[in-house]
């Protein structure tokens, strides 16, 4: 038997789009011999659909796309994720599901038990959970057809589960199993994914073959890296990272299992791919094509620049370089020599008149206070308006240039330097960015030595270094990633050897800037914990404040 994996890049919604994007796939893996296709979980609608799932017509046509598909299930057998219809009144009106379609029909239907909702993952919101469980036997061979979580419970191993689908199927002895996923990208997963596929192999001894979307939805990022794994445990192929593919498999030459292929992982190129697409497909899936942002010469909007004129082309980036009188002239001439290394448009507009007539405005009733927040932040939000007056006029969609940790903390500010309609490296530590841009110049100076070595500063006020107002930020960021991806409490922290004071200080940032972080834009998400829909906080709670 040859069984096709087709990895694609689906849009939410798009219904006649995704269904001509795996009609186009079928036929491929036909030219390949394939006997069946198997397509990713929810594939007709995209993941995730969210709220979606709560209108008629979008379940309607869901259900119409999987009988196009199943009129193409001729000389092939399709397997395909989709919402279904729950026939019963009682519980969630719907399942996800795994559709087999072959001979022109819909052969069988396994719905999904396992619905997680935690991190990014919500589907108990929407979805009733399976309680049966049965095989489809198609070409002489007994098919296990599970979706994404339904393996992650080995042996009731995982505590948020009292059932192991997989337990339940083995006793009616397939041949192998068929896995639909949408497993979202962080850095650690992949690795955690092929753990996860080796060790039900490993306890079931028959081939798997795991099939993962890749592309972005909005803050959310797929890598693909579908898997093909053999009895023996050996992960027979790993399919491409950040990129769409269809490959056919022999079934027989699987469960032999004398090839063995994974990929490298190294984190930054992981991080770095992930961001370029994720740009390039929320631009392209909103019909968006061109970009500006903000180029002070310093490490955080270098990184972005770079990002954007490889994910959307040079000629699609325009940035404006915003000097005030407290900009150095070496942030200025590190900005050029950036823009000029990427072939981008730059403008240079300063802001020190636009400072002094709101000063001028202002200084009846600031006359009697100092130069402090307030000034600084004029000179940040006069930076936002004008790259806002420059997206309206000419439709560059402003992106935003924080980083986690400056994001963490607070240090930014509402509708200045945190204005923008896409947060690029909203989920990057300080300390990950300059590892970033190192990784970018591996294979020749893009982004100017200067403005890797030089001591951070926002240039608000004169001689300014980030260390004024916070901690050295490989001290800062190991507190940040215990709290925030460990979730940590501070005397975890403290006794793992941070200062106490400073742990407390950090932590009360942390909670009190809640607040910043809710009217800020969608994070691409490359962690295992991301401010935005993974991390769900109270604005007004009193924990650590």
């Amino acid at each position: 038997m040859q069984i096709a994996i087709a990895q694609l890049n689906f849009h939410i919604g798009n219904f006649e789009g995704n269904l001509q994007k795996m009609l186009t796939a079928v036929e491929e893996a036909k030219t390949q011999g394939a006997d069946i296709i198997c397509f990713s979980e929810l594939a007709t609608c995209g993941y995730p659909p969210r709220d979606f799932l709560e209108f008629e017509d979008f379940i309607e046509l869901a259900e119409k796309t999987v009988q196009d598909l199943a009129k193409a299930a001729k000389e092939i057998a399709i397997v395909v994720g989709s919402p279904s219809k729950n026939p019963v009144v009682e519980g969630k009106d719907l399942f996800n599901s795994a559709y087999f379609l072959a001979n022109g029909e819909i052969k069988f239907v396994q719905h999904k038990a396992l619905l997680p909702t935690y991190d990014i993952f919500d589907e108990y919101r929407y979805f009733e959970p399976a309680n049966t469980f049965d095989i489809i036997e198609y070409k002489g061979k007994r098919i296990a057809l599970t979706v994404c979580e339904d393996i992650w419970n080995i042996g009731n191993e995982n505590p948020l589960y009292t059932i192991c689908p997989m337990d339940e199927m083995i006793a009616k002895k397939p041949d192998f199993i068929l896995n639909l996923s949408a497993s979202p990208f962080s850095f650690t997963h992949a690795a955690e994914r092929l753990r996860i596929v080796r060790a039900n192999v490993e306890r079931y001894h028959i081939p798997l073959f795991y099939v993962n979307h890749v592309g972005a939805q909005t803050e959310l990022i797929f890598d693909g890296g579908s898997i093909v794994m053999s009895p023996n445990g050996k992960t027979f192929e790993e399919l491409p990272y950040f990129e769409e593919a269809i490959k056919t498999y022999s079934l027989e030459e699987v469960i032999k299992g004398d090839q063995q292929q994974e990929q490298e992982k190294p984190k930054m190129q992981l991080i770095h791919d992930a961001l370029v697409i994720g740009i390039r497909d929320y631009f392209q899936k909103l019909g968006l094509k061109k970009v500006i942002l903000g180029l002070s010469g310093g490490i955080d909007s270098a990184v972005v620049a770079v990002l954007a004129a490889r994910a959307l082309g040079p000629e699609n980036v325009r940035v404006l370089l915003m000097p005030s009188q407290f900009s150095s002239d070496h942030s200025v001439n590190d900005a050029k020599e950036l823009a000029q290394n990427l072939n981008i448009q730059y403008d240079i507009i300063p802001i020190q008149g636009i400072y002094e007539s709101y000063e001028s405005t202002l200084k009846q009733h600031f006359w009697a206070t100092k130069f402090g927040i307030a000034e600084e932040n004029l000179q940040a939000r006069s930076r936002g308006m004008l790259l806002m007056a420059f997206s309206n006029k000419f439709g560059n969609i402003l992106l935003n240039t924080s980083n986690k940790s400056e994001m963490a903390v607070g240090y930014g500010t509402l509708y200045g330097d945190m204005c923008g309609g896409l947060s690029v490296i909203g989920d990057v530590y300080k300390t990950e960015v300059f590892e970033l841009a190192r990784y970018m110049n591996k294979d020749g100076e893009v982004i100017p030595e200067n403005i890797i070595t030089k001591p951070p500063s926002a240039e608000l006020r004169p001689d300014q270094k980030d260390t004024d107002s916070l901690p050295e930020y490989d001290e800062l960021d190991k507190i940040l990633f215990e709290y925030i991806e460990n979730r940590k409490s501070p005397q975890d922290i403290i006794e793992m050897g941070a200062d106490e004071k400073l742990v407390r200080r950090v932590l009360r940032l942390v909670n009190i800037n809640e607040f910043k972080r809710y009217q800020t834009a969608p994070v691409l998400r490359v962690s295992s914990k991301a401010f935005g829909m993974g991390r769900r906080m109270p604005i007004v709670g009193k924990y650590l404040s």
